[in-house]
């Protein structure tokens, strides 16, 4: 069975009404990304940036998975799939997926501010000041901030390693670490960038050139998925 690697990033969200920063000139639905997505503004600013997550979690109970998502559920009928996503929403859970990497974190859950004691915790509802871990120490949101390292990364690097078949659905590319994932993707890995905007990146210069779908996710993604399933008919 062969292995298909899938790098996701805002696009696939955005269109079931998540919004992104990136869009919108440095800030994330209204809110500086300096304050409420790094270290420094949570130690300063502690209340604004808990009440930006609450605020985030509530969406996701307002939005569901779109047919990109359902379309790479679908894959899993007759490839080995491991979804590696810059994402913090849950819509590739919902969506069905069953191996999914979280490289910036989740905001359906928290963790202790010691990081150190690497607790964590499911979390639905609105975190407060107060809110402590099992060893008395303020919760923060699971979200790997600007400046922070990637706990993951090694983890997705081992799978980009021995993918078959990479997919690059709405990512500008441009965030590191994660896009520097390309670079370790097989010599003769196939790789397809799905974007209706796609960019150009020092990594793809690096490695062949990736096929280029230059659609929305749900457009792109489900072309895709239907194409790879034919071919192992």
């Amino acid at each position: 069975m062969q292995k298909v690697v899938i790098l996701t990033g805002a696009g696939i969200s955005a269109e079931s009404g998540i919004k992104t920063f990136r869009d919108s000139d440095g800030l994330w639905e209204g809110h500086d990304i300096n304050i409420v997505a790094s270290p420094e503004g949570w130690h300063k600013y502690p209340k604004i940036v808990l009440d930006f997550y609450n605020q985030r979690r509530k969406q996701l109970k307002e939005v569901n998975p779109n047919l990109a998502h359902f379309a790479l559920k679908r894959l899993e009928e007759k490839y080995e799939v491991v979804i590696i996503t810059q994402n913090v929403d849950d819509l590739h859970e919902c969506a069905g997926s069953s191996k999914i990497i979280h490289l910036h974190g989740q905001l359906n859950k928290v963790k202790c501010s010691v990081e150190s004691h690497k607790l964590v915790y499911s979390w639905t509802d609105d975190l407060h000041l107060g809110d402590l871990c099992d060893e008395g120490h303020q919760l923060r949101p699971h979200i790997v901030w600007f400046g922070e390292s990637v706990p993951m990364m090694d983890i997705a690097i081992q799978h980009c390693m021995s993918a078959d078949i990479l997919i690059i659905i709405g990512t500008s590319m441009h965030v590191y670490p994660a896009a520097g994932l390309v670079s370790y993707a097989p010599d003769d890995c196939e790789m397809y960038y799905i974007d209706p905007n796609p960019k150009s990146s020092y990594e793809f210069q690096r490695k062949l050139k990736p096929t280029i779908i230059k659609k929305t996710a749900t457009d792109g993604v489900t072309e895709l998925v239907d194409s790879l399933l034919d071919m192992t008919i």
